[in-house]
């Protein structure tokens, strides 16, 4: 979604990957533009300016651009924003910029390039796409970037005054044909790597801005609950935009496609066709995120009794799921193993599994790395990382994530889940195509944690007065 993405079929680029903006995106079908009308439509416009207020990620950006230049004394670092990439025919999907783009830069505008200069002066330019003139045809025909069909776009000045850095053209985007050695994180695995592990400790910003955008899931997760009227009508589709509504509504979008799994549909950890009916009697899992403006993106999965109430089967699941949890979460703090949270999850898991008289061997061998029987089960690891991207710093060594120790500052998920396939033999009949994962942002704190989406019930009990009380 933050990758760059082909051009259309009427744009070119230059050889350092800079678009070509003089050429326009229009369509067979779009009406001729006579020269005398082309003529009018330059003429008889004022003037006036976008309302952009200083950026408040300002000086953590060009603390962070310091750092990363640091880190490559001596060369030149390429960062671009990314394009349009194409749904169907000719309409593209929303643009999403480059999520190192963005935390080095504050810039959300498509086709920018941001440069790091690695120097003692720790320059950097922001070279950008602004507005079209008004004397040009792309300000009235242009499709993805005119001002009457797609919006207006800043001017250099006011993206370099937002955001605190030298903004020019993304035109005068130089060669890059000198001895200087340039990377380009698109296709540098070493500039990728470092950016990416520079991003795991969140600053004080980043932790307000990940504060809010659970705070606004939560609100996502009240609504869905609110409409269970509806939710039974039209099942899974209900649940799935009734949360894309406030995530539009107060933050920038979802973080990630919404899974809402009716039923057996929760065994499939990542389903998102939402296509399901919720019936009652079952369960409905929901993994559902909001992401905020500025691109940090809350993950909270909650599992949730159609009935209102779980029955003693979902009951006694459930708990142990949330036993499970409370475990991986209690093991977080600064200085141990990031799998920690995993490890003792998955403890309580395989314990609760030979427990039911389903593990073929015992707990303790089950959980033998080399083995790991128990894991038919729990399919996946209990965290991963959390920040603008909901898989974040996926380009960070794996000696430093996920086989490092936690940092405070540090943000993770805490989501171990059970899952038993519609058609598994190995279990009961009962249990057959019941899936329960329960999942919380975590930050670790100089003392352990702190669960930044805690305002979401998470005990059975609590779930139900929860749910009992939104529907009234």
């Amino acid at each position: 979604m933050t990758d760059q993405t082909p051009q259309a079929a009427s744009e070119s680029t230059s050889e350092t990957g800079a678009p070509v903006t003089d050429e326009l995106h229009t369509e067979s079908h779009d009406p001729a533009v006579p020269a005398a009308y082309a003529a009018f439509m330059r003429t008889g416009w004022g003037e006036r300016e976008l309302d952009l207020p200083p950026h408040p990620v300002t000086s953590y950006a060009e603390a962070r651009r310091a750092r990363l230049a640091e880190a490559f004394p001596g060369e030149r670092l390429v960062l671009p924003s990314g394009t349009f990439k194409m749904r169907s025919n000719d309409t593209d999907y929303r643009f999403r910029s480059d999520t190192a783009h963005t935390y080095y830069s504050g810039n959300q505008t498509s086709d920018a390039v941001l440069v790091i200069y690695g120097d003692a002066a720790g320059e950097a330019i922001l070279y950008a796409r602004p507005r079209s003139s008004r004397e040009t045809d792309e300000f009235f025909r242009d499709r993805q970037y005119g001002e009457l069909w797609a919006g207006r776009r800043p001017s250099v000045k006011e993206m370099s005054d937002s955001l605190g850095i030298e903004v020019r053209h993304v035109d005068d985007l130089p060669s890059f044909d000198d001895d200087r050695k340039t990377r380009d994180i698109t296709t540098d695995d070493e500039l990728a790597r470092v950016a990416s592990e520079m991003r795991l400790v969140k600053d004080e910003w980043e932790v307000a801005e990940l504060q809010e955008a659970c705070d606004i899931t939560t609100l996502g997760f009240e609504d869905s609950v609110r409409e269970w009227d509806r939710v039974l009508e039209f099942g899974e589709r209900w649940l799935e935009g009734t949360f894309f509504r406030r995530a539009r509504a107060m933050g920038n979008d979802i973080g990630y496609d919404s899974i809402v799994g009716g039923g057996k549909h929760a065994t499939t950890l990542h389903w998102i066709d939402n296509t399901g009916p919720i019936t009652p009697g079952e369960l409905v899992l929901l993994d559902m995120g909001v992401e905020g403006n500025n691109l940090y993106t809350a993950d909270v999965t909650r599992t949730l009794p159609v009935d209102g109430t779980f029955t003693q089967v979902q009951r006694d699941l459930y708990d142990l799921v949330y036993k499970a949890q409370q475990a991986g979460i209690e093991a977080v703090r600064p200085g141990v193993p990031f799998l920690a949270a995993h490890n003792a999850a998955m403890e309580v898991l395989a314990h609760g599994l030979d427990d039911m008289g389903l593990l073929p061997i015992s707990a303790e061998a089950a959980l033998d790395p080399e083995k790991k029987i128990y894991a038919r089960w729990t399919l996946h690891g209990t965290s991963h990382m959390l920040g603008m991207d909901v898989h974040d710093c996926g380009r960070a060594s794996a000696d430093v994530y996920p086989k490092g120790d936690l940092t405070e500052g540090m943000m993770l998920t805490v989501e171990p889940g059970l899952y038993f396939q519609e058609d598994d033999l190995l279990v009961p009949e009962e249990l057959r195509g019941i899936g329960i994962r329960i999942e919380d942002d975590i930050l670790v704190t100089a003392d352990g944690y702190r669960n930044l989406s805690a305002s979401l019930p998470r005990t059975s009990a609590e779930v139900e007065e929860w749910m009992g009380r939104l529907r009234g």
